[in-house]
């Protein structure tokens, strides 16, 4: 006796699966929100569904009723082209987001042309601005140049290798270098692919950034997602649609009827050419929308605007006497706190540049009615479907407060399954002067290539060109001088997170194939976890960052 024969009514064993292609993003939301509302299969939702129907569907669930999950289900990519370095660090600054962005090490990005604020009439501030960011290319230029020719003197081309890989190889060693010159203002290109909540919340946090560009860039976005898309195949199908209108079936009866009849088989007259072009064209040269209806109500968002100014006050009335401590690159800060200081110290940290442990110890310090009022302004504000500040993703076991170059920052940036409490720009903690490019702790790179000097001078003046910038009369002066800041520049970061995550973290970035900013920064952590938890570390697949590894092996 067969099981099928034992099964008894209603028991069924035909499960299916398969993928679907084709549909616009917001009427596939629709279509699989509609499980929870309907019997109908996938095929027979997407059969029955227009455009239309899909945004009166979501207009209703997702705008009136709050339904947000919906807005999961609908994925859009975007492609983000000529924006700076500051603008993507600002972009990317989502917990759920997939993307690749431009690399340092494989581009030259002398090519990619830079930002430049608007400066109203402040003249002296455009020139300053102008001939530090120009003076900053050229030293990358020949930076990468010296740094190539060292490596080629200290590591000659194996028989085995062929040249242009050499080649290419040492290049990226050299890149890796001669990034620390490039300024934020560096223009560089991305692509993303975010549900539409995620992209809703990403236009709206960008519009609410202080930077013109970046709240431009926010405006873009939404344009890009409620307009009409970029439709890859929309060349060759309308080239198609122009040869089936040019057909003459007949005086051409070798042309058959199959191109026809694959595009409209149910037309009844295929002698009408007319109208089969037609019907080709509405299918094949439609118009596409990402997103027309998910994104269209992004505005600023008011709760993180009035928060962040709010937090900035509470922090300079707070910590303004308070000079900044000696901290290491990685400070494992150990849990001896409660959360509520947790939460006023992680709120306090997001608004200013003082370690993440001494603004703990401060802020255990104070009453149990302080420590609330400084709770209370990151929630003051929040309206009925914002998410609380990043800063209340509090409880993780292990909190790495990390000091380290803005290049090697985005590197570590990318690591989205933790929490990160990103601190602002600034020239304060000073810079990283790369020295051995993974040649071993006795090697100086930029001493052995001659150009260290003029390494160290040319970030201290963008350095002191972005102070004077900041002080001048431009529109958003402040903002605007940020943008003269070389990725040597040391940037603030507590990350929070598990202990997988911090095991995924030090074997991936401790490894031999990566930057050595942040191969350092991961030795780190794992000698931070090290000393807190020995027992733990022996678990974790770290590798030497002191010692030399084989450069062109990547």
């Amino acid at each position: 006796m067969s099981s099928e024969s034992l099964m008894p009514p209603g028991a069924r064993n035909q499960t299916e699966v398969f993928a679907v292609h084709g549909a616009d993003p917001e009427v596939l939301a629709y279509a699989m929100a509609k499980y929870s509302r309907s019997a109908l299969s996938m095929r027979e939702s997407l059969a029955e569904i227009s455009r239309q129907r899909a945004e009166q569907f979501l207009n209703t669930f997702y705008f009136q009723y709050g339904h947000r999950s919906i807005a999961d289900l609908a994925h859009v990519a975007m492609a983000i082209e000529r924006l700076s370095l500051l603008a993507a660090i600002v972009l990317v600054d989502e917990q759920r987001w997939d993307g690749q962005e431009r690399s340092t090490r494989y581009q030259n990005f002398l090519k990619s042309g830079w930002y430049f604020p608007d400066f109203g009439e402040d003249s002296g501030s455009a020139r300053l601005y102008s001939d530090t960011v120009t003076s900053l290319f050229a030293a990358y230029q020949r930076t990468t140049a010296a740094v190539l020719e060292a490596l080629r003197r200290r590591v000659p081309c194996p028989e085995t290798m062929k040249p242009e890989a050499y080649e290419r190889t040492l290049k990226a060693r050299a890149f890796d270098v001669a990034r620390y010159l490039l300024p934020l203002a560096t223009n560089t290109s991305l692509g993303q692919i975010t549900n539409a909540r995620t992209l809703e919340t990403q236009v709206s946090r960008l519009l609410s950034h202080p930077a013109a560009e970046v709240r431009d860039l926010g405006a873009k976005l939404r344009e890009a997602a409620i307009g009409p898309a970029w439709n890859v195949n929309g060349q060759a199908g309308a080239a198609l649609v122009e040869k089936i209108a040019a057909l003459e079936l007949k005086s051409q009866p070798e042309h058959k009827l199959f191109i026809i009849e694959s595009l409209a088989a149910s037309a009844e007259d295929t002698s009408d050419v007319t109208g089969l072009a037609a019907e080709a064209a509405s299918l094949l040269t439609r118009e596409l929308r990402s997103a027309p209806t998910l994104v269209k109500y992004a505005q600023p968002n008011d709760y993180e605007i009035r928060s962040r100014l709010e937090l900035a006050i509470a922090a300079t009335e707070i910590l303004n006497d308070l000079p900044y401590a000696v901290a290491p690159v990685v400070d494992l800060v150990e849990r001896t706190e409660s959360l509520e200081v947790e939460l006023a110290a992680t709120l306090l940290y997001s608004a200013s540049h003082h370690p993440y442990r001494q603004i703990r110890d401060l802020v255990a310090g104070l009453s149990a009615s302080r420590i609330a009022e400084i709770v209370e302004l990151g929630l003051r504000h929040r309206g009925k479907h914002d998410e609380a500040l990043r800063a209340f993703h509090a409880g993780a076991a292990l909190r790495f407060d990390i000091l380290m170059d803005i290049g090697g920052f985005r590197d570590m940036h990318r690591h989205r399954r933790c929490t990160q409490i990103i601190q602002p720009f600034t020239a304060l903690h000073g810079y990283e002067t790369p020295t051995s490019g993974d040649l071993g702790p006795e090697v100086n790179i930029l001493a052995e290539a001659g150009v260290l000097d003029e390494f160290q001078s040319a970030v201290d003046q963008a350095h002191a060109a972005s102070a004077r910038i900041a002080a001048g009369t431009a529109p958003e002066a402040a903002q605007s001088a940020l943008y003269l800041l070389p990725l040597a520049t040391r940037i603030r970061s507590l990350f929070k997170m598990d202990f997988a995550e911090a095991q995924y973290i030090i074997e991936l970035r401790s490894g031999p194939a990566g930057h050595f900013s942040y191969r350092r920064v991961a030795c780190e952590m794992f000698l931070a976890l090290k000393r807190q938890h020995p027992a733990l570390a022996r678990q974790i697949r770290v590798t030497d960052f002191t010692q030399p590894i084989d450069l062109l092996q990547r």
